[in-house]
């Protein structure tokens, strides 16, 4: 448990809430080991919403921290929900926060909604798509799942600088490195960004299925293709 009590009135209000019947499904659901408070998305949004308004960012750090370090399910929700915003400055400490998270990652609702912070964080620098490269050589599956997730933005620009055209390429390239790679989160993770990127860019998506569909699991292939326009 962390040392410092700044998050307790926060956990305070989320146990306030809880369900525990609604808890009993969800950790069916979420398989992994960890208590759950049945709280539903919205009423996380509700409270981290408030909590935003009322604290500095140095103060949402300290008790994003200890949220996080709780492991309770909706804690580590709550900690990444009060991050996630796009405009934070300084936002430094902010991105060593959420960087420092991914080793923790477990299950892919707290890696997603972390990353979804992180997605902001690495828009307003994308000097730190250099640091999200090292995840893509880790040992642990959700580490380098997380570095597709935390970039899905680039996926997402219609009309693309030069220099964000580049970075497109660079994460595809990750991409390709995982397509031999079997795990099923992985191979969604690649068919998720190519699927994202083709309501924007089909040409590259279609380029990429050429050279690695046939590679790619027949889900992930097919997910992957799911939205692009007929030639």
């Amino acid at each position: 448990m962390p040392g410092s009590a700044a998050f307790q009135p926060f956990l305070e209000e989320l146990e306030a809430a809880a369900d525990p019947v609604r808890a009993e499904g969800m950790a069916a659901y979420h398989k992994a080991e960890r208590r759950y408070l049945g709280l539903s998305n919205p009423q996380v949004n509700d409270m981290t919403k408030a909590w935003r308004q009322n604290l500095t960012v140095d103060q949402r750090i300290a008790v994003a921290d200890g949220l996080w370090q709780t492991n309770i399910f909706e804690a580590r929700l709550a900690a990444a929900k009060l991050l996630t915003q796009a405009r934070i400055k300084p936002d430094d400490g902010v991105w060593r926060l959420i960087a420092s998270w991914v080793p923790d990652f477990d299950s892919w609702a707290i890696a997603d909604h972390a990353c979804m912070a992180g997605q902001r964080r690495l828009l307003a620098d994308p000097t730190r798509l250099d640091e999200v490269e090292t995840w893509t050589r880790s040992d642990l599956m959700w580490t380098r799942r997380a570095a597709l997730v935390i970039t899905l933005p680039w996926t997402k620009q219609n009309h693309p600088k030069p220099e964000d055209l580049a970075r497109r390429d660079r994460i595809l390239g990750w991409a390709a490195s995982y397509v031999p790679d079997r795990d099923w989160f992985i191979q969604k993770a690649i068919a998720w960004w190519l699927r994202e990127l083709s309501k924007h860019d089909a040409e590259r998506v279609r380029a990429f299925l050429a050279e690695h569909g046939a590679a790619m699991k027949p889900f992930a292939r097919k997910e992957a293709g799911k939205y692009l326009p007929p030639v």
